[in-house]
């Protein structure tokens, strides 16, 4: 072989290796804010741990978790293909963060909200347009069965037709059912539906949901209080799966 045909050869090899690596989809960022301007959760701490090994273990994305409400500027929510909120009460965010958040969701991002992030924003409208319903109290503390409504649908499928979940278990007001695919939903036959405070609605009491909102995708569950339903292998895989959802994965 010359030296000029050995030198191409080596080149195209060169050439070709990169090309192998690309195939590899990079990992995305996904921002956790848990900012608590309300009810603070003790399990805080282990979500951020357990998500940052759900990333890892996908393979698929990376956990930045943030109480700083200055990262929500339009140039830096670019850097993520999703946020996910385990929040409460009226967050200390200014018009344009909140304009960027809302932003960043119409254009296709992805928005996850865990337990209180229903519990957040009361006095913002258009968060109630995002997340798709409001925190109403949370008469039950036990353990409850939990239907799974389409047992078809990929994020919640590998779960059969119901479970046994022990968690505080949230009542929504405000809830867009039209506008919402309800995936997860108490079984009332397992509670005590007389108790004081029990507020019965059409829709029941919804669990888990997800929506459109503009062109990105929203995934809310009602639960997660618990540092049991954290390590709850179910609990990770529907969070793995809401997450890639969201980011169309």
């Amino acid at each position: 072989m010359r030296r000029r045909e050995f030198i191409a050869l080596l080149g195209g090899a060169a050439a070709i290796r990169p090309l192998g690596a690309h195939a590899e989809r990079l990992r995305e960022r996904i921002l956790y804010f848990t900012h608590s301007a309300g009810y603070r959760h003790d399990v805080i701490p282990l979500s951020r741990e357990i998500l940052a090994q759900l990333g890892t273990n996908s393979g698929a994305f990376d956990v930045t978790a943030t109480e700083d409400a200055s990262e929500f500027s339009t140039d830096n929510l670019q850097r993520y293909a999703a946020v996910m909120f385990y929040t409460s009460g009226e967050l200390p965010m200014s018009g344009d963060q909140k304009a960027a958040l809302l932003n960043f969701v119409r254009s296709g991002r992805g928005f996850i909200g865990v337990h209180s992030a229903t519990d957040t924003f009361y006095a913002w409208p258009d968060y109630l347009d995002l997340v798709g319903g409001y925190f109403n109290g949370h008469p039950w503390h036990q353990a409850v069965t939990i239907d799974v409504v389409d047992p078809s649908d990929p994020l919640v499928a590998f779960l059969g037709n119901s479970l046994r979940v022990e968690d505080e278990i949230y009542q929504i007001r405000d809830f867009d059912d039209r506008g919402s695919r309800v995936l997860l939903r108490l079984d009332p036959s397992s509670v005590d539906i007389g108790r004081t405070g029990v507020h019965r609605r059409s829709y029941g009491w919804p669990l888990a949901w997800k929506r459109t909102y503009g062109k990105g995708r929203v995934f809310y569950t009602a639960l997660g209080h618990e540092a049991s339903v954290w390590r709850d292998a179910r609990y990770q895989q529907i969070l793995t799966n809401a997450i890639l959802w969201s980011m169309r994965r």
